[in-house]
């Protein structure tokens, strides 16, 4: 006799029989979905749609216009890609297609052992994407031992995911396949290739781009509004990368193991030394400039290149003075609603922009002026006695996220001012066919920043990230192509070196937390990472903002 499980959905309960699919269990709610669904969580946890029912279980779906969800839909394009391309071009005629970077709401590839990417051989991938799309190929999922998962991807050429197992700690890897098709991903995949049907592929610089629908609009494709500026700097870092022969985890332990990592930190740091150095020349170079706007997301290590950047400036012969945009914060009472009727210190009307442009031009026009301090204990802008007139050979650097924003600074000429964005774009790959967010190493950065400094759990800052993903997407990122001068402050090795720090702190969050999923999330992701100690990491260098010990007052 079948035995059958009790599943609750929105405390609707329903009997299915065991070893159901969750599948076929989403197929009797989809109509009551907008949105394609893609995943489940179970009890909380989330799972792979072909999961089968052992137990009585609470049921939630999940769709692909929420992020978890979303980003399975990505991964599924990108295994169906994969498979197109070596079913259209053969192994032996391609070395590898390799992950670059986000690009808007496009991914962009290039095809190494390739001469050139036409569109033509890109409408003749698509095509082969569409038939597998249309065939709903199960897509299976075993799991091998650690050891043989090396054997596999060697047979497959794909020597980075070899070199990716040969560090793991775990015994076992779950491997992906479409029909002959082996791959692996870090994250959960669609159980078929049926539901990843919006998509396009479109040539870009030297490789192309995987368009992808966007969260909010999962069933529909958006032109990619493509930031060039933005785009180059990716690129650059990349190539440097590559040049060092570190472009992915497995290239970095190697690195570890061998004891060079001592020098990779003195390479990086000193090319980033370099490139401050070129912007302060670049400064120098351009007479009227006296206002240095710096901008960029949380977590960016603006601090700290404000003040390596004032260190060069100073060797470059001109008297910089720090000014932060916080301190022309509104008092606390006057500060601006969000739709939740929280205050919303992130929008540029949180700002008093005309008391800021009115000491700024009373600066430029040879005046004393009284520079407010705010109490953030308090609430208030304070006075105490900070003055300041510039001399002819003075710099204003301005840090704030709103510092590329014309109403910032809408009453300061052109002329004086220079625009820099930064930010911290992880150049490391997982492997060719998983790229390491940018976003996670920033919330990796502000997670272990604001346990030291703030008092602030891991659990909690993950708790906010969204809120402040919000605030950068609104306030920050549609202005960084006005930047002037962009810098990368992501350091190659610096997840070997935050792993050592994050780590306990992930560790506390509670399984009962609805922050545990992404605290098991980001220590499952560390566990590709050989440890790095601090110990050689210089004070002056931007990680130190985030792991302490740094000689600048951040």
């Amino acid at each position: 006799m079948a035995k059958y499980f009790t599943v609750t959905i929105d405390g609707e309960k329903k009997e299915y029989p065991e070893k159901t699919t969750l599948r076929e269990i989403a197929a009797d709610y989809q109509s009551r979905f907008p949105h394609q669904i893609i995943l489940a969580r179970v009890d909380g946890k989330l799972c792979e749609l072909r999961r089968k029912l052992k137990r009585d279980c609470e049921l939630r779906f999940v769709t692909t216009a929420e992020t978890a969800g979303h980003n399975a839909y990505k991964r599924t394009v990108v295994f169906i890609l994969l498979k197109a391309i070596y079913d259209k071009v053969g192994k032996k005629n391609v070395e590898k297609a390799v992950i670059r970077c986000a690009v808007d709401n496009g991914i962009y590839f290039s095809m190494e052992g390739m001469d050139g990417v036409s569109q033509d051989f890109l409408d003749q991938v698509k095509e082969k994407m569409k038939e597998i799309v249309r065939k709903d190929i199960v897509i299976n999922k075993r799991t091998m031992s650690t050891d043989d998962a090396q054997l596999l991807f060697h047979k497959h050429h794909m020597y980075d995911k070899e070199k990716l197992f040969r560090y793991r700690r775990s015994s076992t890897v779950n491997i992906y396949s479409i029909e002959n098709f082996d791959d692996y991903y870090y994250g959960y995949m669609a159980d078929r290739t049926g539901v990843a049907d919006v998509f396009d592929l479109r040539k870009y610089d030297q490789g192309f781009l995987l368009l992808l629908p966007r969260k909010s609009s999962p069933e529909t494709l958006d032109e990619p509004a493509v930031q060039d500026k933005i785009f180059h700097v990716q690129k650059e870092t990349k190539e440097w990368g590559e040049k060092l022969h570190v472009s992915t985890v497995g290239d970095l332990n190697d690195l570890i193991a061998r004891g060079g990592i001592r020098d990779l930190i003195l390479i990086q740091e000193a090319l980033h030394e370099a490139r401050i150095s070129a912007i302060a020349e670049k400064i120098g170079a351009l007479k009227n400039v006296r206002f240095v706007m710096i901008a960029g997301p949380s977590s960016s290590g603006k601090t700290s290149f404000s003040h390596r950047l004032s260190v060069q400036l100073s060797a470059h012969g001109f008297t910089p003075h720090p000014i932060a945009v916080d301190n022309y914060f509104l008092n606390r009472a006057d500060t601006p609603l969000d739709e939740n009727g929280e205050m919303n210190f992130e929008c540029i009307e949180a700002i008093d922009t005309e008391g800021f442009n009115r000491d700024m031009q009373d600066l430029l026009n040879g005046k004393e002026v009284a520079l407010p301090t705010y109490n953030f204990i308090t609430g208030e802008r304070e006075y105490r006695g900070d003055t300041l007139k510039l001399g002819k050979d003075d710099i204003l650097v301005i840090e704030g996220i709103h510092g590329l924003n014309h109403a910032l600074s809408y009453s300061l000429p052109d002329e004086s001012k220079l625009h820099i964005y930064i930010s911290a774009l992880t150049q490391l790959n997982i492997d060719e066919h998983n790229r390491i967010p940018t976003t996670d190493g920033r919330l990796i950065r502000r997670i272990v920043r604001d346990a030291r400094t703030r008092g602030v759990t891991a659990e909690e800052t993950i708790k906010r990230w969204p809120s402040v993903r919000r605030g950068e997407d609104e306030n920050i990122f549609r202005f960084q192509e006005r930047a002037d001068v962009m810098l990368n402050s992501a350091l190659v090795y610096e997840l070997a070196c935050l792993k050592v720090y994050a780590e306990p702190l992930l560790s506390g969050i509670p399984r009962e937390s609805e922050e545990f999923e992404e605290a098991k999330r980001l220590l499952k992701f560390f566990d590709y990472f050989l440890p790095i100690p601090g110990d050689d990491v210089p004070n002056n260098s931007l990680l130190r903002e985030f792991i302490g010990g740094s000689i600048f007052r951040v």
